[in-house]
């Protein structure tokens, strides 16, 4: 079938992350067959989603005003400052119901195998954040550092960690280890270590 328009739309779809070539040729043929209307919504969509969406000036969590609605909510603590890599982790975070701090988006975490260091991240305006609040009200007593259990994440970690020694401030990270409901037989020796070292007492 000599049809470029839909080659081009599969390619552009397979280039989606999770999505496959096959899958991304079932999402053409969906979007040729679906009425103009959903079209041009899905359209306008995209086209409004960078267009209008842009980065919080506190936390660089996406938003469409200045600042988000996490930084603007008044029932959260202003002391405890979670430290995530993506703006959907926070979704994930939030989710829980168990975390109302604010939030500090880095957008990336430092791989010195891909050329990536602390200043091609939010690391520099976390650290500014920090020290603009010291000896306030609004002074960070403790940050929680919602990284990935890999070898990035670990080297973010660290860094951010060594880095805000100087500060009074607590520095804590995620539990890692055997997920609820997981069987122990079927766990990676590297999560089962990271289990056993974030043990709890009883």
């Amino acid at each position: 079938m000599n049809c470029p328009s839909l080659d081009k739309l599969t390619t552009e779809l397979a280039k989606l992350p999770g999505i496959g070539p096959k899958t991304a040729l079932r999402l053409s043929y969906f979007i040729l067959r679906s009425p103009n209307k959903y079209v041009n919504e899905l359209s306008n969509s995209l086209t409004d989603v960078k267009d209008k969406i842009q980065l919080c000036s506190k936390c660089y969590c996406y938003t469409e005003q200045d600042i988000c609605h996490f930084c603007l909510d008044p029932h959260r603590s202003d002391n405890t400052l979670c430290i995530v890599e993506n703006p959907s982790d926070i979704s994930q975070i939030d989710s829980s119901g168990v975390f109302r701090g604010r939030y500090h988006v880095l957008h990336g975490v430092i791989s010195p195998m891909e050329g990536i260091g602390p200043d091609d991240i939010k690391a520099k305006e976390l650290f500014k954040r920090i020290e603009a609040v010291k000896d306030t009200d609004l002074a960070i007593t403790e940050v929680i550092l919602a990284l990935d259990a890999d070898l990035e994440g670990d080297t973010t970690a660290l860094y951010i960690a060594k880095t805000l020694k100087t500060y009074d401030i607590k520095v804590t990270r995620i539990a890692h280890g055997v997920p609820i409901g997981g069987d122990i037989d079927y766990i990676d020796h590297r999560t089962l270590g990271r289990a056993l070292e974030n043990r709890v007492q009883l």
